[in-house]
């Protein structure tokens, strides 16, 4: 039986080859899948059917397309036949709850689930074969989900990896209302602060990240405004924190009173100074000067 790791890794490498359009190694992977025993839970918990068929759709090959479909049909059949075994079931729970007379009903039940597994349900595509957009009459969550597709779609990404983006939006609007069970002004900032970031030009990692499932739909829905950032926001970011640790520690400490310096805003000498050892051992320390009459500060070299 396959497990979840090695598909979630094979898929991870089929979403690499997709966006940077070149599929050559593409063959191997699929026949690695091929030999691999598949279950329907894993097929939804690593959505790997998506990455197969957007190799599919840029491959070439004719080798590698075939193997792709022929992939994609096997595990079509898998997803039918587990929702006809789920219909049988229903049927059967159902009958046995109404009267004890239910065994004639509960083996017309059964002849007519087995009718059914001998027709299988079109399927467009794999895509549409998982599970189902979770349904909501809110009209606020309803407004949000369509925010989250519009940011999802901000670039071409997701025809790339063959994502339904209405489906993956309702997941990451579920996640953030379970954790609040309302559409109050937390809900609403969450929801705020996901489509900002994902709709960031300059940050389309975190996007591209979500669409290809390298970040899950519950990940995405609880990461704080830091942990989304782009890499060249968060270096932004740091140096500034470490700057205002510098200056925190500065105000901390009285330094020592000199006429020494002239501040260059009053003109006064009243000033204090503090050395601190901000570069490597062997250079000078850096000196802050601060004017006790104005409070105007800065570095003397």
């Amino acid at each position: 039986m396959a497990t979840n790791e090695d598909v979630a890794r094979i898929g991870r490498k089929l979403d690499k080859m997709v966006h940077k359009n070149n599929t050559d190694g593409a063959l191997d992977l699929l026949m690695e899948l091929k030999n691999m025993t598949m279950s329907l839970e894993t097929l939804q918990s690593t959505r790997v059917g998506m990455s197969v068929n957007a190799v599919r759709k840029q491959s070439s090959d004719e080798e590698v397309q075939n193997l792709a479909k022929v992939l994609i049909k096997s595990w079509k059949k898998l997803i039918d036949g587990s929702k006809c075994k789920s219909q049988k079931k229903d049927k059967n729970d159902g009958s046995l709850m109404r009267t004890t007379s239910t065994s004639k009903d509960s083996c017309s039940s059964e002849k007519s689930s087995k009718t059914t597994a001998k027709s299988p349900v079109e399927l467009p595509s794999l895509v549409t074969s998982f599970p189902v957009i979770p349904l909501t009459t809110d009209n606020v969550r309803n407004k949000c989900r369509e925010l989250l597709v519009a940011a999802l779609q901000t670039a071409d990404d997701y025809k790339t990896f063959g994502v339904d983006c209405s489906l993956l939006a309702a997941q990451i609007e579920e996640q953030i209302f379970e954790d609040f069970k309302s559409t109050d002004v937390k809900y609403k900032a969450r929801l705020r602060s996901r489509i900002s970031n994902l709709k960031d030009q300059k940050n389309p990692d975190l996007r591209r990240n979500v669409l290809c499932g390298n970040i899950s739909t519950r990940r995405i829905a609880s990461m704080t405004a830091e942990e989304m950032a782009s890499a060249e926001l968060k270096k932004i970011r740091e140096t500034l924190t470490q700057e205002s640790i510098r200056e925190h520690q500065l105000s901390k400490v009285s330094g020592n009173e000199t006429d020494m310096f002239v501040c260059k805003k009053c003109q006064g000498k009243d000033c204090t100074y503090t050395q601190v050892q901000t570069r490597s051992a062997d250079e000078p320390m850096t000196t802050y000067v601060m004017c006790n009459d104005c409070g105007n500060r800065w570095k003397f070299f």
